[in-house]
C-alpha cells in the first residue's frame, strides 16, 4: 500500500526547516546505510546526532501527531527520528530494501514496518530525484510538493533516480506499526476510509456505522502488537 499525504508540514514549517538546513553541515549518506544499500547510495545527510537534526525532527514528529491520515495509514507504535537527506546533481540511490531493524538514540531497537519520505523541495526546483517504489502491483514513481509525504511498506524495493538539475531535499523515517503485516494494515486502512465516508452519509448511531466501527476495532484488537 502506497499512500500520499498532503500538507503534513505547513509552508511556514517547510521554510523554517529549509533555512536551518541551508546552514547545516552535511556528510556522506553512506555512513548510515546497510551493507547492500551503501553500495548503491550516493547522497548527503545531516548527522543523526546533530542538534539541528534533532530539533527539526521534533517539528516533523509533532506534525505527524496532528495528522490523522498518517495514523490511519501507518498505525504507529513507535516512530524513529527523521533523517534529512540531500541529492545534488548526479546523486542517486539505487534499488534497495531498508534495514529491517533500526535503533533509537536510547539504544532501543525497532522493527521498520513503514517507510516515509517527506519532501522538502518544490518539484519545479529540480529534475530527476523521483522516488520509485516497486511492489506486487508494479512500479510507482513519486515526486511531491514540499511538505507532502508518501508512506509505503518498508519491505518494498525502492530507489531514487539521479538528480539532473537542482537539489532534492527530504526527510525520511521509519515506523514500527502496531500491525506489522502490510496486507492487514491495508485492509484496516481501506476499512477506516470506508467508515469515514459512511459517517458523512449516516449518523453515528446508525447500526451500519456501529457495525463497521466494531469490525474495525475488533480486527485491530486481534492483530495489534503492543
Amino acid at each position: 500500500m502506497l499512500v500520499t499525504i498532503p500538507d503534513v508540514l505547513t509552508s511556514q514549517e517547510v521554510a523554517h526547516i529549509r533555512r536551518v538546513l541551508e546552514t547545516t553541515a552535511w556528510i556522506d549518506g553512506r555512513k548510515t546505510a546497510g551493507d547492500q544499500a551503501a553500495v548503491v547510495k550516493n547522497n548527503l545527510q545531516v548527522p543523526l546526532d546533530a542538534p539541528e537534526a534533532q530539533d527539526l525532527g521534533q517539528i516533523i514528529l509533532r506534525a505527524l501527531g496532528r495528522n490523522p491520515s498518517f495514523t490511519t495509514a501507518a498505525l504507529p507504535l513507535s516512530v524513529l527520528p527523521p533523517m534529512f537527506n540531500r541529492y545534488d546533481v548526479g546523486m542517486t540511490f539505487g534499488a534497495h530494501v531498508d534495514n529491517s531493524i533500526r535503533a533509537l538514540p536510547t539504544g532501543q531497537r525497532l522493527r521498520t514496518d513503514v517507510s516515509s519520505t517527506l519532501f522538502l523541495t518544490p518539484p519545479e526546483d529540480y529534475d530527476g530525484g523521483e522516488l520509485v517504489v516497486h511492489d506486487t502491483y508494479g512500479t510507482h514513481t513519486v515526486k511531491l510538493p514540499a511538505g507532502h509525504m508518501v508512506v509505503y511498506p518498508a519491505t518494498s524495493l525502492h530507489s531514487v533516480t539521479p538528480v539532473t538539475r537542482g537539489s532534492r531535499w527530504s526527510a525520511v523515517f521509519w515506523t514500527q506499526s502496531m500491525v506489522k503485516d502490510s496486507w492487514r494494515r491495508n485492509m484496516l486502512y481501506d476499512l477506516d476510509r470506508a467508515i469515514m465516508r459512511t459517517r458523512t452519509m449516516l449518523p453515528d448511531d446508525d447500526p451500519a456505522v456501529s457495525a463497521l466501527m466494531a469490525h474495525y476495532h475488533n480486527l485491530l484488537r486481534h492483530w495489534a502488537e503492543m
